[in-house]
């Protein structure tokens, strides 16, 4: 579509709002981020359209219309059949005072195409549609219930890291038209994370784990996620983020002296087995009385011949599982494992 093309369609919408007699479909769709023939779909199959049509034919969506779609859009990506979600739209319609005149449609959204998720649970599907409406509210209120009916590894490996690569597919194969989805959704489940609570610490002579980005590595979700799981478990943990330089990890390491180092890597172009071998090979403490840590590669950055005396962590609770029993603990606390997921290469 031209630039000149898409402002005339803008300014038609505009008119749509202002003139009070309803707003076109296409309009409630780009607003809802659902497509306009789902939303004539809905129509046809349970009853889910305007009170009046525009000569007969056109539809027309009052404000109390829109915001019948809003609730339908929220109930199914919670999971509710669309049939139910219909029904429950309609009577809360019917009950509700109408709300006041619906805001501007958020241009420049995607159009409503499903996300690619591939055979995966309903509830990667309702995540990835609230995503795609930019319904923050709902995203946030999803990822919540999700880590807490499933725990926070459950959550991670089953609806979180299935959901962001479908977004970032999306992205990879728009010309970065999804790109404000994948970054809302990340902004969202890092949230989600740091609002885990982590248990009490426990009691141990160890250091901590020191997690951080190798230099040049900004993708830091998944091991915020590990921070997270760690911290449910009460294992002390040091969380450096984003791309720290090699001699801030020996300077973190020296005065910290940590039990374990997990360096995150999510491409080949970043992963320097050099480097791990460097973090490997440091030790710190008084003469006679040095330590050195145990190292962890984490993320696909790290795919290839293994280094010898270096694990690689195949998945979250693979990580998880593997440092606990550096701190002799199974790992069993409120970060056991509920709901079974893929191995998620995230962490």
């Amino acid at each position: 579509m031209s630039e000149s093309t898409h402002e005339v369609e803008i300014e038609g919408d505009r008119a749509d709002l202002g003139a009070g007699a309803g707003i076109a479909t296409g309009a409630v769709a780009r607003r809802l981020g659902v497509s306009p023939t789902t939303l004539r779909s809905w129509d046809r199959r349970y009853g889910i359209g305007p009170a009046a049509r525009q000569d007969g034919r056109h539809r027309r969506w009052t404000p109390v219309d829109v915001a019948m779609l809003e609730r339908m859009c929220r109930l199914t990506a919670a999971g509710v059949p669309p049939a139910e979600a219909a029904r429950a739209a309609r009577d809360l319609s019917a009950d509700a005072p109408g709300p006041p005149g619906p805001p501007a449609p958020a241009h420049g959204t995607p159009t409503g195409r499903a996300l690619p998720l591939g055979d995966v649970r309903l509830e990667c599907r309702g995540l990835s549609r609230a995503a795609v409406r930019l319904d923050a509210p709902l995203v946030d209120e999803l990822l919540t219930s999700f880590v807490g009916e499933y725990g926070l590894v459950g959550a991670w490996e089953a609806v979180m890291m299935p959901t962001l690569r479908a977004v970032g597919r999306k992205w990879a194969s728009s010309g970065d038209k999804y790109v404000e989805v994948e970054h809302l959704l990340s902004w969202h489940i890092s949230s989600a994370l740091r609002r885990v609570r982590p248990a009490p610490p426990r009691r141990t002579d160890a250091g901590p784990v020191l997690l951080a980005c190798v230099p040049g590595e900004q993708h830091t979700l998944p091991i915020e996620a590990l921070t997270a799981a760690l911290g449910e478990l009460g294992l002390p943990t040091r969380m450096f983020g984003a791309a720290v330089p090699v001699a801030a990890l020996d300077e973190a390491a020296r005065r910290t002296g940590p039990r374990a180092v997990v360096l995150w890597s999510q491409s080949r172009s970043t992963a320097s087995r050099p480097l791990a071998q460097h973090i490997a090979a440091g030790s710190w403490g008084v003469k006679g009385a040095r330590g050195s840590p145990e190292v962890m590669l984490a993320g696909p950055g790290w795919a290839g011949p293994p280094l010898p005396g270096i694990p690689r962590a195949h998945g979250l609770r693979d990580a998880v599982a593997t440092l606990a029993r550096l701190y002799g603990t199974a790992g069993t606390g409120p970060a056991a494992l509920t709901c079974p997921g893929p191995d998620a290469e995230g962490t």
